[in-house]
């Protein structure tokens, strides 16, 4: 199934209390679990002004209807081709 990334503009992001980002986690899990099992988040990195988010999906439709659903941006979204990491040069 695809894998994509998701770039949310969250101006503040990176000063996200804990409960606040507890609480993002938790009304994604809900949309998450009404949309079905198809979707998984597999997990996000907060920065500065931005989160960044790896889901899998059959489609980007259904991310995109995820971020509608949990009333998160999805300022951008793309397909995952390939991951490289250090063990990929050997």
């Amino acid at each position: 199934m695809p894998k994509y990334l998701i770039e949310r503009d969250i101006p503040g992001a990176g000063k996200l209390s804990p409960q606040e980002l507890r609480g993002i986690s938790r009304k994604s899990c809900e949309v998450l679990a009404a949309l079905g099992p198809e979707i998984q988040w597999v997990q996000s990195y907060v920065t500065d002004d931005k989160v960044y988010c790896v889901y899998i999906a059959p489609d980007k439709e259904m991310v995109l209807e995820h971020a509608r659903q949990g009333g998160f941006p999805a300022n951008r979204l793309s397909e995952i081709k390939s991951m490289i990491d250090p063990a990929t040069a050997e």
